[in-house]
């Protein structure tokens, strides 16, 4: 059904009839009369009795009119939303991330976003690894995807932001005989908290130490990782800035070789929504520098990129 039909039908009820209606809707007579009969026909019914001099609504024609002022008020109420969230006063915004990302740098990011954008509501899912979060984002499940490794096949638009280095973090007891920066190798011995096989910080691991690697507690709980350190419960590899910036009482040393991944945002090919928009533009301005970020810290100075962060690039 055409909206301008009913809304014209509605204007003819409330102008009581074609003459004063055509006025106000800027229409000839002949037009506006046209289009009612159109409007007849897709339903199926007789709206107004033509037989007297005026137009007088038949019992069809009542008994549409109350549903017509709805349908008008329902579209309005559509135009509206629509208007919003194109303005970024509402709208919402599903994100898959792979669980390191979701400490840092996605607290941030989402802060930039919902500081300057209240009205969004943001879902994080954690589909538990780069594939997984790839595979979000191609079903149609999350928009866009934070992601540590290279995308696996190209298919998707990436957005580069920083390079992150991971350190590695120490109660004071276990970090008295290391040097700094520490050799991968002279971990050996000393009790690890790790996350489960298959993260980035658990392959170095076993890729450097193989059998002497000694895992002390095995936490799939990102966030608790850094207090089991402040508590002595073991050593564990964290981004730099969390580990210099939130946890207190604790050694933080480099490695070598050094561990750095590069923070990327991939999505399907296509428009994005103003949301997903905003959310990379808030991510390009911390980026560069050109935002303060949503914390207590000192934001890094215009043209620099935050600590422990190297500027990235887009491609796709």
């Amino acid at each position: 059904m055409d909206l301008r039909l009913v809304e014209y039908f509605v204007a003819v009820v409330d102008h009581g009839g074609t003459t004063r209606a055509a006025e106000a809707l800027y229409v000839s007579q002949p037009s506006l009369s046209q289009a009612i009969r159109t409007l007849e026909r897709q339903l199926g019914v007789t709206l107004f009795d033509r037989s007297r001099r005026r137009l007088v609504l038949t019992p069809d024609g009542e008994a549409f009119t109350g549903p017509a002022r709805r349908i008008l008020a329902d579209a309005e109420h559509a135009r509206d939303r629509v208007r919003s969230v194109r303005d970024l006063a509402a709208g919402r915004l599903e994100i898959a991330a792979v669980a390191a990302l979701t400490v840092d740098p996605l607290p941030d990011l989402a802060g930039a976003l919902l500081t300057g954008h209240p009205g969004i509501r943001l879902t994080v899912l954690d589909p538990g690894t780069t594939d997984g979060v790839v595979g979000e984002v191609r079903r149609g499940r999350a928009e866009l995807g934070l992601i540590d490794r290279p995308m696996p096949d190209g298919s998707l638009p990436v957005h580069e932001l920083w390079e992150q280095e991971t350190v590695l973090v120490l109660p004071p007891a276990l970090a008295a005989d290391l040097p700094d920066p520490v050799p991968l190798t002279a971990l050996a011995g000393i009790p690890m908290i790790v996350e489960p096989s298959g993260s980035r910080s658990r392959a170095v691991l076993e890729a450097e130490l193989g059998d002497l690697l000694d895992v002390g507690v095995e936490c799939a709980h990102r966030p608790a990782i850094g207090q089991l350190v402040v508590h002595g419960a073991g050593a564990a590899f964290l981004p730099r800035r969390i580990a210099e910036d939130e946890l207190r009482d604790v050694v933080v040393r480099s490695t070598v070789p050094s561990i750095r991944h590069t923070v990327r945002v991939v999505h399907r090919p296509g428009p994005l929504s103003p949301a997903a928009t905003a959310f990379l533009r808030a991510a390009e301005l911390i980026r560069d520098g050109r935002s303060p970020e949503p914390t207590a810290r000192t934001p890094a100075p215009p043209g620099t990129t935050p600590p422990g962060r190297t500027p990235g690039r887009t491609t796709g």
